[in-house]
């Protein structure tokens, strides 16, 4: 079973300036790619200069080099993207990372810990409190926060840190939705469940058990492509989803709602 090759793109966000997180790679290559085909001018962020300055040049956007755990920089983002292009209407808050040696809680050391809250979670909250004041000046906005399906769900193979840092982004999301959805702002939280990115790749390369493991509980038979995760971010980024705010956005292939899988 595969994902739809072909899809049909409008043109929801044409006019309107969207910042976009860990840009060079994964779902943040694929959103930045569809929200450009969608109108939008898309401004990139990623710390690797290479993938992302590759990224802006593809969507005919702006590359600003950033470490989302430091708040100048993020400040600095979201501010090219205002002189760039006049506005920040969408932000999709996206960077995070799943590294090795953040496992079960018995084995993870509070280094791992701290790094993965760091850029999972402190970003966010830094990414949101810099687009925030663009937004409520001109009265609306969307800001997507990227979570997981495991902010909803429990894992014997854990990732203790990504596990508990996807719950704070739901939570986050969820209180920042009703705080301002009187001032024509939404926030939401967008809850994948496994993507065929580079950073799963890499996860199950070493362990194709462990990705057997996962692929079984799929209702679908396979996990998400990047793509498909991208065309959730053009919905809510859309006017399309203006009475989607304060919640948890799944795009898990029916992962939270299985007990038993086909065969």
């Amino acid at each position: 079973m595969s994902a739809p090759s072909e899809q049909t793109v409008c043109r929801r966000l044409a006019g309107r300036t969207a910042v976009v997180t860990g840009a060079g790679s994964g779902i943040g290559l694929a959103a930045a790619r569809r929200l450009a085909s969608e109108g939008a001018r898309v401004v990139c962020g990623d710390i690797d200069q290479e993938r992302g300055r590759a990224a802006a040049e593809e969507t005919g956007g702006l590359f600003v080099r950033t470490d989302v755990t430091d708040p100048e920089q993020v400040e600095a983002l979201f501010r090219a993207a205002y002189d760039t292009c006049g506005s920040v209407d969408v932000a999709f808050n996206n960077a995070g990372i799943s590294p090795p040696d953040d496992d079960s809680i018995l084995e993870t050391g509070l280094e791992a810990w701290r790094r993965v809250q760091e850029v999972n979670l402190t970003s966010v909250y830094l990414c949101c409190k810099a687009a925030l004041p663009y937004m409520r000046r001109q009265g609306k906005g969307s800001i997507i926060n990227t979570a997981s399906f495991v902010a909803r769900m429990g894992a014997a193979t854990s990732q203790i840190s990504y596990t508990a840092s996807k719950g704070g982004v739901l939570a986050l999301s969820r209180e920042l939705g009703v705080q301002f959805a009187r001032e024509g702002i939404r926030v939401n939280a967008l809850c994948p469940g496994p993507v065929n990115t580079p950073l799963l790749q890499e996860l199950f390369a070493k362990d194709p058990e462990r990705a057997a493991r996962r692929l079984v509980h799929i209702p679908a038979g396979r996990f998400a492509e990047a793509e498909e995760i991208a065309a959730a971010v053009a919905f809510l980024a859309s006017d399309d989803s203006s009475f989607v705010n304060a919640t948890d956005f799944l795009v898990d292939g029916g992962i939270s709602g299985a007990y038993v899988t086909p065969l």
